[in-house]
Formats: C-alpha cells, sequence, structure tokens
C-alpha cells in the first residue's frame, strides 16, 4: 500500500526527544568556575567525542552528568527524569539516572580480592536483582564480548592494565545502560594496550551504543564519534560533525589548541 500525505501523522515527524539533555549546567568549587552555561543534547545512538586542554571541565561535565558531581547551576535530564541544580535527588531519581548511565573511568576501579568474573557479576546483584547465576551468565557474554571470557577466574593483578580496563567496561555494560560516558579511558595505559581498549569502544560505536568520550585520542575523536564538543575553560567553544571540526576548526581557540596537539 502506497502511503500519501494524510497517512502522515504528526508523531511521524515530529524530532526525537534526546535521550539525554544539559541546559545551562554550571559548577563551581568555591569560587573557582569550572563549568559555565554548558548546554548539549545526545540523541540516542550517538557518540560524542570531548576534547580540549586539561583543565578545561572535560571530566568534571561527565560527574555532573551522573551526578558523582552535583551542578551548582542548571539541569540535566536523562530520558524521562529531570534533576534541577540545588534539588537534592531523591533516592529513586538516583537509582533511574544511574541505572540509565555506565561510566569507565581513567582508573580501573577493579575490586582486587574478587576475581574479574565477579567483578562484572557483583553490581548485577546488587543492583538489578539478577542471581548469580543469571549475573554470571550476563558477565561471561560481556567478557568474551571483550575477548577476556579466559580471564574470568583470574583477579585483577594477573590482568595488564588494557585489559582491566575492558573488564570495567564489561562491567559497565553489564547493568545495561542507555548511555555510556568514558573519561580518558587509554590516558593510564600505553599506546599498544590503548589500542586494545579503542578497539572495544569502536565496536561498541558501531554497534549503536550512545556513548560520551572524553579523550586526548584525536584520530577516534575523527573517525568514530558522529561529533566533536571542544571544551576551554569550563565552556564548550566549538563543536558539529567529527571531520568538520577536527579538519576546520572555526574559533581560534578551537584552531590553537588543534594545532597544538597535531603539532606535537
Amino acid at each position: 500500500m502506497s502511503l500519501n500525505s494524510s497517512s502522515i501523522t504528526q508523531a511521524d515527524v515530529a524530532p526525537k526527544q534526546p535521550l539525554l539533555r544539559l541546559d545551562a549546567v554550571g559548577k563551581t568549587f568555591g569560587t573557582h568556575v569550572v563549568l559555565e552555561d554548558i548546554d548539549l543534547s545526545l540523541a540516542a545512538g550517538e557518540v560524542v567525542a570531548i576534547i580540549g586542554p586539561s583543565g578545561s571541565g572535560k571530566s568534571t561535565l561527565l560527574r555532573c552528568i551522573n551526578q558523582l558531581e552535583p551542578p551548582t547551576t542548571g539541569r540535566v535530564t536523562i530520558g524521562d527524569t529531570t534533576i534541577e541544580a540545588g534539588h537534592t535527588p531523591t533516592r529513586r531519581e538516583l537509582m533511574v539516572l544511574r541505572r540509565s548511565i555506565g561510566m569507565v573511568f581513567q582508573s580501573f576501579n577493579l575490586f582486587p580480592h574478587l576475581t574479574v568474573l565477579r567483578n562484572v557479576s557483583l553490581a548485577q546483584e546488587r543492583v538489578m536483582g539478577r542471581t548469580r547465576e543469571q549475573a554470571d551468565a550476563v558477565s561471561m557474554q560481556l567478557l568474551a564480548r571483550v575477548g577476556l571470557a579466559d580471564k574470568a577466574q583470574q583477579f585483577p593483578s594477573r590482568c595488564s592494565g588494557g585489559q582491566q580496563q575492558r573488564i570495567a567496561i564489561a562491567r559497565a555494560l553489564a547493568l545495561d545502560p542507555q548511555i555510556m560516558l568514558f573519561d580518558e579511558p587509554t590516558s593510564a595505559l600505553d599506546p599498544e594496550l590503548g589500542l586494545e581498549v579503542l578497539s572495544v569502544m569502536r565496536e561498541l560505536a558501531e554497534g549503536g551504543m550512545t556513548m560520551i568520550v572524553v579523550t586526548h585520542e584525536m584520530r577516534f575523536a575523527e573517525n568514530v564519534s558522529d561529533r566533536v564538543i571542544i571544551m576551554a575553560d569550563g565552556r564548550i567553544v566549538e563543536q558539529g560533525p567529527s571531520g568538520t571540526v577536527m579538519r576546520n576548526p572555526q574559533t581560534e581557540r578551537a584552531q590553537r589548541f588543534l594545532h597544538a596537539v597535531k603539532d606535537r
């Protein structure tokens, strides 16, 4: 059956609601302004890379999104849940928000006294109410996905840095997040081990995972992300399609940063 104009409803043409939206988000520590008036929206399946000089507020922005650092101003909306600055989130609001977001830090934050399998399974049992058998089944699937099923019964200390970061990714994925946040996940790794982690992240992006990646990996930012955001001095100074921003930045501050990175 062919479609005619009368068969197209408003729902068919209405823009999709962003999966994540930040409105005028700011963060101060005393008199020190770390973030100022950050507006950002993220669509389902979109991969955004955030780059910029050290101290520009990139990591703090991620921590404000998942409320590890409550914003001083503005609001964060994940799906149907909005948390306003100055409002102490309810336990339910925090649970909904953190169930929606997985985060991978610079340091791996694995429990050294637990096996790799238990590191991935424990949060599933505590947060999602899965039985140990159910959690372990999910964990083994995810460890296989990141190439580490054979490490399930090892302790983290027996794994390389790149392997530990991949375990941390599997642990975050185990809670079925809608969005993954990565805070410079390769910064503590040598280049070869970093490639292992970037390969897993590329696979996640190709599989449709919604991601925000704070990174110094310029090639990843240009080739894997859909959009690049450049931050400096607590503000977004430029953003747009990855190839356009990386190859032809429009603002003087973005040009200066990218020239410094590429000339290093």
